[in-house]
């Protein structure tokens, strides 16, 4: 609960500082340069070097790339029938179609179903989401942005994109320990994701954006906490049938608000940051409202 008081502080913070102008108008660029360059890929560093692979954990991975890849198909629909310019289709991609499944979903994860649950979560977060936004993220980022990038430019960015280095990095490393030093170094600066991305978010929402994006806010807040967890939720359980609490925690995961990492760079593509903005915010804040109902339903099953 502290983690997410923290949070929601943060957020808060970082309205009121660009309310009472005590930061440059464009002060969330430098903010968001150290989460992508430091903060982010040190957070990687320090997670993946503790995960252990296990083949049963598969279903758990796949999630987060099912439910882009499904978000992905749905907006391009959305925006090819609205007529949508890129940039509104890719932000909605990459803020509906991923999930804060790290610093929402541990905390919840712990609160609903204990620390044992954590680990799992974790997993989902690295191998899942992260990666995620580090390949196919950055590519619908690419395109989006720019309406014809060739294939060099694509591949070009995706493989010099910080977060994703990190993980090649901490995977190579897995069975070589860190000295004490580069733990706690790392740690400290991983650990500055959460906040700065949130006083980012914080900087850049402005309410009065909700006259020309209301249609599109409600069609993504729809689809990242309601319609993508419980197409998944249909796969899994009824025609999959995985059981326990395993597929309770991975659905769970599933239904968390839009991921910080992706609104972050969808804003330094240019992907209509005002919605990117309107996506966190309140998809963050809505979130704790559905999350309730999500354990519940599937507390149940």
């Amino acid at each position: 609960m502290q983690n997410i008081v923290l949070l929601l502080a943060c957020l808060l913070a970082g309205m009121v500082l660009r309310a009472w102008n005590k930061v440059p108008a464009d002060g969330h660029l430098a903010l968001n340069a150290f989460i992508i360059h430091v903060a982010l890929p040190a957070l990687i560093l320090v997670q993946i070097h503790a995960i252990r692979l296990d083949p049963h954990l598969f279903y758990a991975i796949a999630m987060p790339w099912l439910l882009f890849m499904g978000g992905a198909a749905v907006f391009w629909v959305i925006g090819q029938w609205l007529g949508l310019p890129p940039t509104t289709t890719g932000a909605l991609m990459l803020t509906a179609g991923l999930g804060n499944t790290s610093f929402i979903g541990l905390p919840m994860i712990e609160a609903f179903y204990g620390k044992d649950g954590m680990a799992l979560g974790i997993l989902i977060d690295q191998l899942g989401t992260y990666l995620v936004l580090s390949t196919l993220g950055i590519t619908v980022a690419c395109i989006c942005s720019r309406g014809a990038a060739s294939l060099r430019t694509v591949a070009i960015r995706v493989a010099t994109f910080p977060p994703l280095i990190a993980l090649a990095v901490a995977l190579a490393l897995m069975d070589v320990p860190y000295p004490p030093w580069v733990q706690e170094l790392l740690g400290r600066l991983g650990a500055t994701l959460a906040p700065l991305a949130l006083v980012s978010v914080g900087m850049q929402l402005r309410l009065d954006a909700l006259r020309g994006n209301r249609a599109t806010l409600a069609a993504g807040l729809t689809f990242k906490l309601i319609a993508g967890p419980a197409v998944l939720a249909l796969l899994y359980i009824g025609l999959l049938r995985l059981p326990g609490e395993q597929m309770r925690i991975t659905l769970f995961e599933s239904a968390m608000g839009p991921q910080i990492g992706g609104a972050i760079v969808a804003s330094q593509y240019g992907l209509n940051p005002q919605l990117v903005t309107l996506m966190v915010g309140t998809g963050t804040m809505l979130a704790f409202a559905t999350l309730p109902l999500w354990w519940s339903v599937l507390a149940a099953v």
